[in-house]
């Protein structure tokens, strides 16, 4: 890691400034609150052009276009919050947000939905940086990184059940108005919890600092590897989440198993995310993200191996475990690495690549399981898994 941009080692036990644990909780209320509005959304409104007799590909564009926003508003939403802080973008992001859900309330019709799914995700993707970027500022020391970055990290697991779980309820009991009206306003709620946060004092660039364009980041070294890191880690979740319904179907399992698999994974994700602040102390993010890539190129070979249901559920729930430690890990080194003053721009960067991993990363793996085989897709990730871990040996500090 860059020593000119690590805290020093008396301060990675300061307190957090202004507000500690209760800040802390809301924030996560209010990421929880406006991330359930868009994983609603990303439900309800698909199901609702599905009975409404839209084509399947008109249901993936429907889908793509809440990553895509994402992945083209990452950027400027991180300088933009670089510049203006906390509370500006994500009140927009509120305002947004609410606007979307709210337009599908009132004209439920393909196009609106559309105009939704790219408004809440995109408002999503805004608030957090925004969330993050502050959290980041809020505590000092690798160790509070960790612990503040892994509460933060479960916010979007629980609302990712959450938001969906409500929307079915209300589209069987109420219809799909009644579902959009009530997403709408979960935005609302976010406004709640986070307005009482006060804003950090605004940063201005060291003198000499360089402040090009975002893309200089990735002129240093630390930070180039890191993003490597992010996205093959990030593309092991998307594998995960594709091609195990496919391996699943291919070996006659039924929908209720393989949503068993998909919901044991993330259980295990979020599990570990809850164990993580009590032993962070202990913790190494280079150590950490190292060993989680090595379990998971391991677990990657074995799992088109195995043939009942039960081992499967045993090596997703081990995956679970190995890529949920991860996020804290390169959320703590980001902020160790990176300028305090374009911290904005690091979470912008690496929201993009997420993003346009999640959006290319179904078409990619799709292709190649028709030419070499289910098997043959794990196998590959597995090993290119395997190859890039040497960057994750790179992060050591002082090497």
């Amino acid at each position: 890691m860059n020593p000119a941009t690590t805290p020093p080692p008396e301060a990675a036990e300061a307190a957090p400034q202004g507000g500690g644990g209760r800040e802390l909780a809301r924030l996560i209320a209010g990421q929880m609150c406006i991330h359930a509005c868009m994983a609603g959304m990303r439900m309800a409104a698909p199901l609702m052009a599905l009975r409404a007799g839209y084509s399947e590909i008109a249901v993936g564009v429907l889908l793509a276009l809440f990553a895509l926003t994402q992945v083209f508003l990452a950027l400027p939403a991180g300088r933009f919050s670089d510049r203006h802080g906390f509370k500006r973008p994500i009140g927009m992001a509120i305002a947004a947000a609410t606007f979307g859900a709210g337009a599908a309330t009132a004209f439920p019709v393909f196009p609106v939905l559309c105009l939704a799914a790219m408004l809440t995700g995109g408002a999503t993707g805004v608030a957090v940086i925004a969330l993050q970027r502050h959290a980041g500022r809020a505590v000092s020391g690798p160790t509070q990184l960790r612990r503040v970055f892994s509460w933060l990290a479960i916010g979007p697991a629980v609302s990712n059940f959450f938001g969906p779980f409500v929307s079915g309820l209300l589209i069987d009991h109420a219809g799909f108005r009644a579902a959009f009206f009530t997403l709408a306003l979960l935005p609302l709620a976010t406004w709640f919890w986070v307005r009482p946060v006060k804003d950090l004092p605004p940063l201005t660039p060291p003198q000499g600092a360089r402040t090009g364009a975002a893309w200089d980041l990735l002129r240093e070294p630390d930070f180039r590897r890191l993003m490597v890191v992010n996205w093959l880690l990030s593309s092991c979740w998307d594998v995960h989440t594709f091609i195990v319904p496919v391996l699943g179907h291919e070996r006659g399992l039924s929908a209720s198993v393989i949503g068993t698999l998909l919901g044991s994974f993330a259980l295990a994700a979020t599990a570990v995310r809850l164990l993580i602040p009590l032993v962070a102390a202990r913790l190494q993010e280079w150590k950490m993200i190292f060993s989680a890539m090595l379990a998971a190129a391991a677990l990657f070979v074995v799992y088109p191996l195995l043939g009942s249901a039960w081992a499967m559920g045993a090596c997703s729930v081990l995956l679970g475990f190995a890529l949920g430690s991860v996020q804290p890990m390169i959320m703590s080194t980001l902020h160790q690495i990176t300028p305090e003053h374009r911290h904005g721009e690091a979470l912008g960067l690496r929201l993009m690549a997420i993003n346009g991993s999640s959006v290319v990363t179904p078409l990619l793996f799709g292709a190649a399981g028709a030419a070499v085989g289910i098997a043959g897709v794990f196998w590959s990730v597995g090993a290119v898994v395997a190859a890039g871990s040497r960057q994750a040996l790179l992060l050591k500090p002082g090497r």
